[in-house]
């Protein structure tokens, strides 16, 4: 990729050597001569100081043209890679002529000839009668030497020379070729460049192979990074390492994880928040329910009762008998009306309210005959044939008024809705820690899509039959409510000839 970070590695390793090498040569142009060249004239001033050294004062002129003395002086023209010349003037009675120490000259040979005018101009200007000549560079004088450098025209070479006098009043020559250093310079140069471009092709291959390894884990790391994005948390970081893409890896996967708790936290809070959308929908729906149910339940008793009273109060009663039966109309639906209000406020305290039932044991067989009992001309009324089937007391856990509720209803509910051969069984029966208690009667089957609607408030399966004997649908849903507070379950089912009704309570005398 042209923006990868493998490709910018190989293109800064590049560049640094690039100016590495520029820099190098650039350095060597401007600086590896004056260096070299200061280097030289300390090592000629060096070997000046040696073989002043070796020549003091005490040095006879016999030790001075000795064997040893001129391997020394041999040593040191060879370690320093410079031309060596001590020696003395002397004097015959005709003229002076050279006399040389180091190396053995011929002065008839042709070295001593290229050598003679550097000596003479050196001899003649340090005896007082001659002088330097102008195209030599002074670099560096002092009282018992000078250092020159010079262009020799006859090889066309650049030369430093140390002309300089010893301890001992001999002369010292010392001599180097300048001109090699330029040649090394550029020769450098070159073997510079030539090395910066075979260290630049073997370092781009090397990065090249190098920089894919730093860049997979970080592919990877974008890769379960782009995961993540689509919200998928199982891609994990499974390389160990301890440096700092081991330390993000660990980071992405801490990432991952808080990530995939907080997503599931927010689904169970959105979960929650749309199951309390839908309660507080489903309860303004029960709620208009309810208020339409309440008005519709109260329009006919309120009119009947209005109705009534406008007779009475305009007086189209004539006679005793028929004022009595208004009254007895206005005072019946009355009662109704306070009925139905009453159960309503029961069923509200039971699904709002903040008590909880007070828990009593006792015999609920007794409740049982008690609600019987109660409803004792209701069933000779209706020649109900009952069937009971309780000799021995049967006690629970719950509270004796509501229980009495459950079982009235429940009855009433029967003795409403039965038909020939108006039968009524109630009975209990041990099922381990509870005890369930039913009330079956002969009569129509309540239709199997609407078993589990009629425990709804003011909902009726007939309602033609309902208003009959005065039901408004709550007696099943305080029934509900009364369970719901006891923890226990109630229910219906279809027999062969009727329906059955029951419910459960704990008879266990232990804490769960």
């Amino acid at each position: 990729m042209k923006n990868s970070i493998r490709t910018r590695l190989i293109l800064i390793l590049v560049a640094f050597i690039m100016a590495f090498v520029l820099i190098n040569i650039t350095m060597n142009i401007t600086f590896l001569e004056r260096y070299y060249t200061h280097e030289k004239i300390n090592d000629l001033i060096n070997i000046y100081g040696e073989v002043n050294n070796m020549c003091n004062s005490d040095v006879s002129d016999e030790k001075l043209h000795s064997d040893e003395m001129y391997y020394s002086f041999n040593t040191i023209a060879a370690n320093n890679g410079v031309t060596l010349y001590v020696f003395s003037m002397k004097n015959d009675g005709f003229w002076d002529f050279y006399d040389f120490s180091y190396p053995s000259v011929d002065s008839k040979s042709t070295a001593f000839s290229m050598i003679k005018p550097q000596l003479d101009n050196y001899v003649s200007a340090d005896m007082g009668f001659g002088k330097i000549p102008g195209n030599y560079q002074l670099l560096e004088g002092a009282d018992n030497y000078n250092l020159y450098k010079i262009f020799d025209d006859r090889i066309g070479s650049n030369y430093l020379e140390l002309f300089g006098k010893l301890e001992n009043s001999n002369y010292v020559y010392l001599r180097v070729n300048y001109q090699n250093m330029k040649e090394s310079v550029t020769i450098s140069n070159k073997f510079i460049g030539y090395i910066g471009i075979i260290v630049l092709l073997i370092g781009a291959v090397c990065m090249f192979f190098v920089g894919r390894q730093f860049t997979k884990p970080i592919l990877d790391l974008a890769d379960i990074a782009d995961k993540m994005a689509k919200l998928d948390f199982d891609a994990k970081y499974e390389v160990k390492r301890e440096d700092e893409i081991g330390r993000l890896g660990d980071s992405m996967n801490t990432l991952s994880e808080k990530l995939e708790q907080t997503i599931s936290e927010l689904k169970s809070a959105n979960n929650e928040l749309q199951y309390d959308i839908e309660k507080k929908v489903k309860l303004d729906e029960m709620r208009q329910e309810f208020l339409s149910n309440v008005s519709h339940e109260l329009k006919t008793p309120i009119a009947l009762i209005q109705g009534y009273a406008e007779g009475l109060a305009d007086d189209v009663i004539d006679n005793v008998e028929d004022r009595k039966f208004y009254c007895d109309v206005i005072m019946d639906e009355a009662k109704k009306m306070n009925r139905m209000v009453k159960r309503l406020l029961d069923l509200n305290q039971l699904e709002f309210g903040t008590e909880t039932p007070n828990m009593e044991r006792f015999d609920v067989v007794e409740i049982i005959k008690s609600v019987v009992a109660s409803s004792d001309i209701l069933f000779r009324q209706k020649n109900v044939e009952l069937n009971m089937y309780e000799p021995y007391p049967v006690y629970v856990w719950a509270e004796e008024y509501l229980v009495e509720e459950v079982l009235t209803n429940y009855v009433s509910n029967a003795l409403n809705h039965l038909k020939e051969p108006n039968r009524i069984q109630i009975y209990t029966k041990n099922l381990g820690d509870v005890v369930r208690i039913g009330v079956r009667n002969t009569g129509d089957k309540i239709p199997e899509d609407e078993l589990d609607k009629i425990w709804e408030k003011f909902y009726k399966v007939d309602k033609a039959r309902t208003r009959e004997y005065g039901g408004n649908g709550i007696g099943l849903s305080i029934v509900k409510a009364i369970m719901r507070s006891f923890n226990r379950e109630c229910g219906v089912k279809n027999c062969d000839d009727g329906v059955e009704f029951w419910f459960e309570l704990d008879s266990a005398n232990k804490i769960i």
